[in-house]
């Protein structure tokens, strides 16, 4: 038995059952689903950093959809306030490093 406890995508349990084994797993509540998606974006960044690739920023994109829901956050406005803060601030485009300022 290998224990995991962390939050998985909603058909592991089935692919894992597929596969002849067995999956222990329980429905989170809100407050602990949120906790679980914090660390598990934590988990993908990670997982980007040590293989930088489309699939591992895809799946943050996924948690990051995901926590936006759990909050109540509209996906549209989170664009919104992107592309608000990029017209402000700008983006990241320039490859701008502040060294200090004095």
């Amino acid at each position: 038995m290998k224990v995991h406890n962390k939050l998985v995508r909603d058909q592991i349990p089935e692919i894992i059952e597929q596969s002849g084994r067995k999956a222990a797993i329980r429905t989170l509540i809100k407050d602990e689903y949120l906790a679980a998606l914090e660390t598990k974006l934590m988990e993908e960044a990670n997982e980007y950093l040590s293989s930088p690739c489309m699939e591992e920023l895809a799946d943050m994109l996924e948690v990051m959809e995901a926590i936006c829901k759990a909050r109540g956050y509209d996906i549209k406005q989170l664009l919104e306030i992107k592309a608000q803060k990029k017209k402000e601030r700008g983006g990241f485009e320039k490859r701008v490093f502040l060294e200090y300022v004095d």
